[in-house]
Formats: structure tokens, sequence, C-alpha cells
């Protein structure tokens, strides 16, 4: 069984950063793409970038390209999202989650329970 736990939400000023950290729990964790998703209040989660089964690739959203970016360490089973120069519109809960098969837009075989990222102008 994956059990996924985020952390490194928090409240910020505009322009700071954050990096927030998706531990994995369970076997071949390099077997599954990793994705970050967010929901802000009111609104669907929406895609904000994955990372491929060995890290080869990424892909990010339009709204956070040149500000966001993935990685993940294989051997200690996390995956991380760096965020810099936050905005408002980043404010939402930030959500991990891994894929078997999915590397995309469309992940979901499990998911973490979400990490507050509040960003205050």
């Amino acid at each position: 069984q994956v059990q996924l736990v985020e952390t490194g939400g928090g409240l910020v000023q505009v322009g700071d950063s954050l990096r927030l950290s998706c531990a994995f729990s369970g076997d071949r964790f390099s077997s599954y793409a990793m994705g970050w998703y967010r929901q802000a209040p009111g609104n669907e989660r929406e895609f904000v970038g994955a990372i491929s089964w060995r890290g080869g690739t990424t892909l990010l959203a339009d709204s956070v390209k040149g500000r966001f970016i993935i990685s993940r360490d294989n051997a200690n089973n996390t995956v991380y999202l760096q965020m810099n120069n936050l905005g408002p519109e980043d404010t939402a809960v930030y959500f991990c989650t891994a894929d078997l098969s999915m590397y995309g837009e469309k992940m979901g075989d499990y998911w973490g329970r979400g990490t507050q990222v509040t960003v205050s102008s």
C-alpha cells in the first residue's frame, strides 16, 4: 500500500519561496511517476507539474513555468516542489500524487492529504 505525506507548506509573503516535500511509503518508488496538484477555495483541483519515473523529464503547468521546479530523490523516496516568486494566485492546498502508468494531467493512483500554502500580499 502506498502512502504519501506532504510537508513544507505555510504562510509566506509575495515573492518568497517555499519547498514542498512528499514522502512516499511503499514499494518501488522509482516505478511511479509523481505529480503535484493544487486546489484553491472554490476551484477544482488543477495540475501543477509531474516528474517521470526516474526523473528524466518534467512537466509544468503554464502558470508555474519559470517559477516552480520538480525533482525527486529515488534513494530517499521523496519528491520535491520548489516554488519561487510566489504570488497570491499560488494560494492553495497542494497535493502529491503517484501513478504507475500515467504521467501528466491525469495522474492519480494515490494521493496525499495535502499541505496548505498561503501567499500574503
